[in-house]
């Protein structure tokens, strides 16, 4: 087969775990990220374009040949950047901006699961017109807890956990008015809360075939035992034993082609990666929210676990052939580490030496997160969430403590990381 040249867009730790990946193919004649950070220029030349700009995007493209462009993080594709490159005959990895509502309206992905009884939480909608009847509802109907969701993208802040009406009031007044969540806020969604465990389940689909990937767990909140604030994520595992092989068949089965189903029969073809995040309930697994690419940080611990060929399968998806794929993954665990600047997800200082990543090469893979380069070549902190430290083992207590092994290696001036990344699922093990 003929070898790509391959432009991938973000500057994360997702994309520096999707850039070494992809780098690692033999399909792969050239790889240019945009713009990357100092972790991908190690893995391809990184390219300073507006990637808001589709025009700057589609010239660069052509200019330098590029056969597939992989989109990272979310916002290019539900402003719809996948339609506008395919109209110009660019191939891409990432689903069209009718079927990434999946993630930018949470109205739309609820009312394509009713109507295609994929299990969910109960949910009512209201238009941001409609407040005092909004209001009216979390008043006198609403059983609490409930679950109040601005319906577009909020860089993970529009979603707010209700004890009582009096809470709920004051969220609803936050999402009004705040300039970056009210934007997001055009409906608000109100949803049932949901007991039990989370986890992530990612698949590959073509818009008729969808292949499983792997699941893994995210550790969203700030503090140890899942305490403070929501973060991007401070961690992730995988495979999560929350969910076993059993429990993927079933998910397949009952989300994830019933879901690629009802896209197709919507005449909105869904192509690229599919995030489902799940409640584990008494009732089984039941969605929390679609995401229309990889997570961050489980790309960080998906990408090192994945013996396939990345690019390979991104083809066969784009090309609509996964009918033809097996993917097959490392054996063992894989744990992921965030180590984050002090302070995140509020205030931080930035602009510190990182030191040690010398002693973890060849052991530890890291992702770069919020990285740069200063003139001479240091690496500074530049970011909440600064890089992911990643650790195997044939055991998930082996990987934790592989991942932990690298994180006590690396350093910088006010570095913060949780120290029980993983632990919720050694319970599993000891019943």
């Amino acid at each position: 087969m003929e070898q790509l040249n391959v432009l991938l867009i973000g500057s994360g730790g997702r994309e520096h775990a999707l850039a070494w990946a992809i780098s690692r193919s033999a399909l792969l004649k050239k790889l240019y990220i945009a713009p990357g950070n100092p972790g991908t220029a190690q893995l391809g030349e990184n390219v300073m374009l507006d990637v808001d700009d589709f025009d700057e995007v589609l010239t660069f493209a052509e200019d330098n040949h590029i056969d597939l462009v992989v989109i990272g993080p979310e916002q290019p594709l539900v402003d719809g950047i996948t339609d506008y490159l395919e109209d110009y005959g660019i191939n891409v990895f990432g689903p069209s901006k009718a079927a990434a509502m999946l993630e930018g309206s949470k109205s739309f992905a609820k009312s394509i699961m009713q109507k295609s009884t994929i299990p969910t939480a109960g949910y009512e909608v209201f238009d941001r017109h409609e407040i005092s009847k909004l209001e009216a509802y979390l008043q006198e109907q609403a059983v609490y807890p409930v679950v109040l969701k601005a319906d577009g993208l909020a860089a993970g802040k529009g979603v707010f956990i209700c004890d009582n009406y009096h809470e709920a009031n004051e969220y609803l007044d936050r999402i009004m008015n705040d300039v970056n969540l009210s934007a997001a806020a055009s409906v608000i969604v109100v949803e049932e809360f949901m007991t039990g465990e989370e986890v992530s389940v990612f698949a590959f689909a073509d818009g008729n075939t969808a292949r499983y990937l792997m699941h893994a767990q995210d550790h969203k909140r700030i503090g140890d035992g899942d305490t403070g604030l929501n973060t991007g994520g401070m961690g992730a595992y995988a495979p999560a034993p929350v969910l076993d092989d059993e429990g993927v068949e079933f998910v397949m089965n009952t989300i994830v082609n019933p879901m690629i189903d009802a896209m197709s029969s919507e005449e909105t073809p869904y192509k690229g990666v599919l995030y489902c995040g799940l409640m584990m309930t008494t009732e089984g697994p039941k969605v929390v929210e679609f995401n229309c690419r990889f997570g961050d940080p489980e790309c960080q611990v998906m990408m090192p676990a994945l013996k396939s060929d990345l690019l390979e399968l991104m083809l066969m998806t784009v090309n609509g052939k996964l009918e033809y794929a097996a993917i097959d993954v490392e054996p063992g665990y894989f744990c992921s580490v965030v180590m984050a600047s002090t302070g995140y997800p509020n205030e931080y200082e930035k602009g510190f030496e990182i030191t040690g990543l010398d002693a973890v090469a060849g052991k530890n893979e890291v992702f770069f997160s919020g990285v740069k380069a200063d003139e001479n070549g240091r690496l500074l902190t530049n970011g909440g969430r600064v890089l992911n430290v990643i650790g195997h083992g044939d055991s998930l207590k082996e990987a934790i403590e592989d991942a932990y092994s690298g994180v006590q290696k690396i350093s910088f001036e006010n570095a913060y990381f949780r120290n029980d990344i993983g632990v919720k699922g050694l319970r599993y093990f000891s019943k």
